[in-house]
């Protein structure tokens, strides 16, 4: 008998069938477990290789004898952007702790609230991990699971990086940890070194900076309150939001209900403690941009304890004419500068004329008037509304209602366009403009452009910079319309630039081209013809001057290039100026500083060293230079202040001086007179600020005589 063939023959198929060809069928063969088998193994020893080799290149990377070592303070360096060091900063520490010598509830209250299962883990807590996954997955509010040794990892040995690859050695080092120390060593460490917001490290600073006693001595509500810190320091410090540092201690609380070491009824009996802020001497940095660059990179580097160098936008040349030009003042009056990139990067910063006289800064903290730097908002607000540059708008004196403001040196006429009106700085035109468009416009484009400071509704005088703001929000504002981009934040840090699909979904806005295309054109007449020529340069330059009540405050605001800078002038007591207005001395400083900066010019080079020591950025401004010889004050016969500067004569007695000269050099009757009268009225003005100090010793001098006293002047 044959053999069956593995194929069955095929028979061809008749002529004229409409039936295929059939085709042959393979016979199923069983495969081969040796070949599964062999594979298998592959892949195991694959992954096990690749195992063993990332837990090499991790115990290669991974700071495991560092772990070990004793924890140095944290320090922050904060460099300028060419490298040199202007700030280093410690952090409050105090002497570690010991947990035998800790009340019980003390410690129930930070293991309750960051690791339940710290004395039975062994470093990864997965019973913790998957709940906080699933926390996160089913409630959307982000739960971290990260033990106790893995926190004391993060924060003491770890970088401040966000990536899979930290996670790797921070349970790396956890395990380790675990090894070599005991529990309650890994809980010393961990309590003796967290960070609990207002720059203070370990439970002992904190029990003495929030409560000024003992951690041995906390009460449970302390102890509670201080435990729930950890998770946010600096959002939940008590000093500065004691709400929501009470709310998360009763979370700690309830957490240890849940653990069993605290009941419901001692629960109810436990109430927020109340602060008791200890003193201590809060070390200043030496030079005004750190001290307000350094809050915002603790909040950058706070989850690591490690001494760390971050480099800021300051730049050490700009920073240098700044200094420069804001180095001359008359009397008693302080000066406040910021200079920043259209995206908000602060290169420049002046907060007063001398740092270690007075550290407090005038360009962040001081909230000031404004005056008619104030005004664009209006103007903008108008020009939203469909109101053109040329439009005309009535400058006569407004003699209906209750307030009623002047024109500076009492100039008016039938009307003024909007561009002319922006440009003179017409106080009656702009508060009827102001009336037309209405006030809640107003606000709504002071807010869009990144004005935070409170604006009062239904009054006209915000029309003319009633409310106060401080010169670095003002400055940002500005910088969001140089940039038609905003709002614009001031940041110490550099900013990464955002592609086109991030930029989409920044939450930033911008004019349409054609308003921003004519408040430019209004900026630009303030510095050609308007109020605002003393801030000339040879390049283009926009820019608003203002003056507040009895010139309490002179400031100009403007920017040229890609720099925005603000100038302000006054006097910490609030007291008036003696001639001093936005268009006069803080324009001069505007140019000065905008002629340097734009120029380049350079100091000379130097290799900036990150470890050297610290630069001085605020260095006490020079004397002012002596008056020439033939500058001469005196007290006429009528009990006058008079003066003379060459063939300059000036009586600062009259109060009319300024506003007279304003009104002269706006009025003149041909292009030579009004050039003429310009001149001789930015020399009285020189002549009045220059001569500030012997002004206010000639009254101190008028009001307490000598006994003999000249009424000539000196030889």
């Amino acid at each position: 008998m044959d053999e069956p063939l593995p194929f069955q023959p095929v028979s061809a198929p008749e002529e004229n069938s409409h039936e295929s060809p059939a085709v042959p069928v393979a016979s199923s063969s069983p495969a081969r477990p040796g070949r599964r088998r062999k594979w298998a193994v592959r892949i195991a020893a694959g992954t096990a290789l690749t195992l063993l080799l990332l837990i090499g290149w991790l115990a290669i990377t991974a700071p495991l004898s560092k772990s070990l070592e004793p924890i140095a303070p944290p320090q922050i360096t904060l460099l300028a952007a060419d490298g040199t060091p202007i700030a280093r900063n410690g952090a409050f520490v105090e002497a570690p702790v010991k947990t035998a010598a800790l009340p019980d509830h003390v410690i129930q209250s930070f293991l309750a609230i960051e690791d339940r299962r710290f004395y039975s883990h062994w470093g990864i807590d997965a019973r913790g991990l998957a709940r906080a996954a699933w926390t996160n997955l089913t409630t959307g509010r982000t739960q971290g699971g990260s033990t106790i040794t893995q926190q004391l990892a993060k924060f003491t040995f770890l970088t401040p990086e966000r990536s899979l690859t930290r996670k790797a050695r921070e349970a790396l080092i956890a395990f380790w940890l675990e090894i070599w120390l005991t529990k309650d060593e890994i809980l010393e460490r961990y309590l003796s070194n967290a960070y609990f917001g207002d720059n203070t490290y370990g439970l002992r600073a904190a029990s003495l900076h929030y409560f000024s006693r003992q951690p041995e001595k906390l009460s449970p509500g302390q102890a509670a309150m201080l435990a729930g810190l950890v998770q946010a320091p600096s959002r939940l410090a008590p000093t500065s939001n004691y709400e929501s540092a009470k709310a998360r201690m009763q979370l700690v609380l309830k957490a240890r209900i849940a653990t069993g070491s605290l009941t419901e009824k001692e629960a109810a009996t436990i109430a927020a403690p109340r602060l008791a802020v200890g003193r201590r001497s809060v070390l200043p940095t030496g030079t005004y941009f750190a001290d307000w660059a350094l809050p915002q990179a603790r909040k950058l580097s706070e989850v690591g304890y490690s001494r760390q160098t971050i480099t800021t936008t300051l730049d050490a040349r700009l920073q240098a004419a700044a200094r420069r030009a804001t180095r001359r003042l008359p009397g008693a009056a302080q000066v406040a500068l910021v200079a920043m990139r259209t995206n908000g990067e602060v290169v420049a910063m002046i907060g007063g004329t001398d740092y270690e006289a007075s550290p407090f800064n005038r360009a962040t903290q001081a909230r000031r008037q404004p005056g008619s730097t104030f005004k664009p908002f209006v103007y903008l607000a108008a020009l939203h509304d469909g109101w053109k540059p040329s439009d005309r708008i009535s400058n006569q004196p407004i003699t209906a209602g209750s307030y009623r403001p002047k024109n500076f040196g009492g100039t008016y006429s039938d009307s003024l366009t909007l561009e002319d009106a922006f440009a003179r700085s017409s106080n009656v035109a702009a508060v009827r403009l102001f009336d037309k468009v209405g006030d809640r416009a107003v606000i709504a484009t002071a807010r869009e452009l990144g004005i935070a400071s409170p604006l009062v509704t239904g009054d006209p005088s915000l029309a003319l910079g009633t409310s106060s703001v401080t010169l670095l929000e003002l400055t940002a504002a500005y910088a969001g319309i140089a940039a038609n981009r905003f709002p614009v934040a001031p940041r110490p840090f550099k900013v990464e630039p955002k592609g086109w699909l991030a930029s989409l979904f920044d939450g930033q806005d911008s004019l349409p081209s054609s308003v921003h295309d004519d408040i430019e054109q209004m900026l630009r007449r303030v510095v050609t013809q308007g109020t605002g020529r003393a801030a000339a340069l040879s390049v283009p330059a926009y820019g608003k001057s203002g003056t507040s009540q009895d010139s309490r405050d002179a400031l100009f605001v403007g920017y040229a290039g890609d720099l925005v800078v603000g100038v302000w002038v006054g006097r910490d007591d609030n007291s008036p100026l003696v001639g001093v207005s936005g268009g006069g001395l803080p324009a001069r400083i505007w140019r000065d500083f905008m002629a340097e900066a734009l120029g380049k010019r350079a100091d000379r080079p130097r290799r900036a060293n990150p470890r050297g020591p610290v630069q001085p950025q605020d260095a006490p401004a020079e004397d002012p230079a002596k008056l020439a010889d033939d500058v001469r004050v005196w007290i006429d016969d009528k009990g006058g202040l008079s003066g003379k500067i060459g063939n300059v004569s000036i009586n600062v007695g009259d109060p009319k001086l300024a506003e007279e000269l304003g009104r002269l050099a706006q009025e003149g009757a041909t292009p030579a007179q009004r050039a003429k009268i310009e001149r001789a009225s930015e020399a009285a003005r020189r002549a009045i600020e220059t001569v500030g100090t012997q002004i206010e010793a000639a009254r101190k001098a008028s009001a307490n005589p000598p006994a003999a006293r000249p009424t000539q002047p000196a030889p």
